[in-house]
């Protein structure tokens, strides 16, 4: 069996452009994977295979590859960027057991860093840190490490000193060893010397070399006591206190240096193997039985363990569909047969492969802490279920996922294409778990919903190009939602007598607005068996199934409490349906005289803009009826925060460019529903009625 102590299951993930994918390049590179680097500007970068992503320059989706530094293997994620492609990385993060959050010189922390490093710490997952791009201009690595503690509230471990900035950037200085790593003009990263520490900066690294010690032996009693009385321990205990405060996420080793001009790379492989864990030193996934409640028992990193699996990500490609998979306990092997813990349904493993991007080698076994893929799975394996040994069936912490905040409308250019259509749509779906598709019952059209314009403009481009499916695509929606206001009481009688047995069901209840995000509750308090109990079911189906439909725009309904408190039943004619229908009428009844309000989607935005231009943008994003949170200056530029409603930002890219001469940048997030004002509302619900009568004409 293989050492898993020799395994690293890392993630590199950032804000967009910091150089994520540049480094993964560089990585590969330098462990001998590949023997030339492709360049993300030229579109020839392994891990973005995609032909979007060669064309943009971006990550879209997560890709998986495995290379080998110091006789420890590197299972390397490779993670996108952009906002609307965050399931991505949280879906990585996930099985992942360490990571590298790559912050750009210049830039610094950006909003997608938040969100990337607010989940990695949802995931506890220990990271380093790599501040990419000191060659740029405007860099300033002290700047960057002082924005991780506030604005991260992380706790930064510098491991090296840069030597030079901006185009003088020539090498770095690793403060454990007070030796300077010096690289040549060739760009090589092999071409470089070792050598004593430039005269002007030993201040400099004797007193960010105290403070290294300072914080790292403090994972050691007795080492810091031996400290402070004036006996500096030795390396390896140096290095263990760090890899032990590494893994408890008590600080970050820091490193910087220059992805694309191949400088400080090596520092950062070796980083990996002495301080981020490998499988065995991970606390093991809790496990659930079928019904979702825990049992007590965890995942234990092992082989000799029954087969533990998470299915993280359903792709399809040029060969077929691929389930990638992290193996936390057992072995896995060809023929083997294993369970969908979440169908209950099993299959034989037919083929499975370790994945280099695009590109992958077949495998016969695969053990507790590989990354693979299987190939062909037919038991409807969907992102975050569990495959395990059918004689040990058991589920792993499911993976929860956004809700789509923008839809849009499409149909085919040519109707002999909307099966076609259809089957591609469904396999993205399966793929993107933020991608949603339905039918409007109103107009017949296929509404596709995502997690932003771009997310939405990238699926459109793939049916078109991957699948051949050209579109005509409708306006963006938006996704409103209804709530109430007002408390009432409220009564209703379900009676109809037409022949044989009637239906009778009377329910007396209340109805009040529940706590943001508590969604949909019903109790019952009735005393005395007016309503008998075998009926309450069937009246919360009845409330349930109308929160999908509300009263003022067919929007979902959201934070209702419903207390049934008293009602009446017939000896022969009611039934749960009765009931069920009294519920569905006293919906439709009551969520009216309830103060029926509408609710609209309001993101977090956060703009980086350069200094002449703050004025436009904030007076741009009030006329979009946003409020402002706060301002930062940086060494480039301001980045505004505000809280704008998704509605007003459709296009905001063109105008945010066309403002800031090109300059300006933006991301955004959903952050909560608010009241939508009564003008807009007014204009939503008209819009609304106007389509359905279109529809029906």
């Amino acid at each position: 069996m293989t050492d898993l102590t020799k395994y690293r299951n890392i993630g590199i993930f950032a804000h967009v452009d910091a150089g994520k994918t540049t480094t993964t390049e560089r990585i590969l590179k330098l462990t001998g994977q590949i023997h030339k680097t492709g360049e993300v500007h030229d579109g020839e970068s392994t891990t973005d295979f995609m032909e979007q992503e060669a064309e943009r320059g971006i990550t879209i989706q997560s890709a998986a590859v495995t290379c080998f530094w110091d006789n420890h293997r590197f299972n390397v994620i490779d993670t996108p960027g952009h906002v609307d492609f965050t399931v991505e990385v949280y879906r990585s993060l996930k099985v992942l057991d360490g990571g590298i959050g790559v912050f750009c010189g210049s830039g610094g922390v950006e909003p997608q860093s938040e969100t990337n490093w607010r989940y990695a710490n949802d995931s506890e997952v220990a990271r380093i840190i790599f501040v990419n791009k000191l060659d740029r201009m405007g860099a300033d690595f002290y700047r960057v490490v002082k924005q991780t503690e506030t604005v991260l509230a992380a706790n930064p471990l510098v491991m090296v000193l840069p030597i030079g900035i901006e185009e003088d950037f020539v090498g770095v200085v690793d403060l454990l060893t007070r030796k300077a790593y010096v690289w040549d003009e060739t760009g090589l990263p092999e071409n470089y010397k070792v050598e004593d520490v430039p005269a002007d900066m030993v201040d400099k690294v004797e007193e960010y070399r105290e403070m290294l010690l300072d914080t790292a032996l403090e994972q050691d009693d007795d080492l810091l006591e031996a400290y402070m009385e004036g006996e500096e321990p030795s390396l390896e205990e140096i290095k263990r206190c760090i890899r032990k405060g590494t893994r408890t996420m008590d600080f970050f080793p820091t490193y910087c240096g220059s992805a694309f001009k191949n400088k400080g790379i090596q520092l950062i492989l070796d980083a990996v193997v002495d301080y981020l864990p490998c499988p065995t030193d991970v606390d093991p996934q809790p496990l659930t039985d079928e019904e979702g409640e825990p049992t007590g028992r965890v995942a234990t990193v092992s082989a000799e363990e029954s087969l533990k699996a998470l299915a993280f990500k359903i792709t399809d490609d040029r060969f077929g569909s691929l389930t990638f998979v992290r193996i936390y306990s057992g072995t896995l092997k060809k023929g083997d047969t294993i369970m969908n813990a979440a169908t209950g349904k099993t299959e034989r493993v037919g083929r499975m492969c370790e994945m280099q991007a695009d590109d992958r080698n077949e495998l016969t076994s695969a053990q507790a802490g590989d990354i693979i893929a299987i190939v062909g799975m037919k038991t409807n394996v969907q992102t975050g279920h569990t495959l395990c040994d059918p004689k040990d069936p058991i589920i792993l912490e499911a993976m929860v996922f956004p809700e789509p905040v923008i839809s849009i409308s499409v149909q085919p250019k040519d109707k002999g294409s909307t099966e076609k259509m259809g089957i591609a749509i469904g396999k993205m779906v399966a793929e993107d778990p933020t991608f949603r598709v339905e039918t409007d019952e109103d107009s017949g059209e296929t509404i596709l919903s995502g997690m932003g314009e771009l997310h939405l403009d990238i699926k459109v481009d793939i049916l078109k190009r991957t699948y051949g499916v050209d579109l005509v695509v409708g306006e963006p929606q938006v996704a409103y939602r209804e709530t109430i206001t007002q408390a009432i009481e409220d009564s209703y009688t379900h009676k109809k007598q037409s022949g044989g047995s009637g239906q009778f069901g009377k329910i007396d209840y209340r109805i009040k607005p529940g706590e943001p995000g508590t969604g949909f509750a019903f109790t019952s308090t009735v005393v005395g068996g007016n309503v008998p109990k075998e009926f309450f079911p069937a009246i919360e189906k009845g409330f349930a199934g109308m929160m999908d439909t509300g009263v003022l725009a067919g929007f979902p309904v959201l934070d209702v409490e419903i207390e049934l408190y008293d009602g009446g039943f017939h000896a022969v004619d009611s039934s749960a349906v009765a009931f069920e229908l009294a519920a569905r009428g006293a919906f439709r009844q009551s969520i009216p005289k309830a103060g029926a309000q509408l609710l609209e989607p309001i993101m977090s935005v956060d703009v980086f803009t350069p200094d002449d231009h703050v004025g436009d943008v904030i007076g741009d994003l009030n006329r979009r009826r946003g409020m402002i949170a706060g301002q930062e200056a940086g060494a480039t530029g301001v980045r505004i925060k505000a809280d704008v409603p998704l509605s007003e930002m459709f296009g905001y890219i063109g105008s945010l460019r066309t403002m800031t001469s090109g300059r300006g940048q933006f991301s955004m997030e959903f952050k909560n529903y608010m009241p939508c004002p009564n003008s807009v509302a007014e204009a939503v619900i008209e819009k609304v009625k106007e389509e359905k009568a279109a529809a029906k004409k």
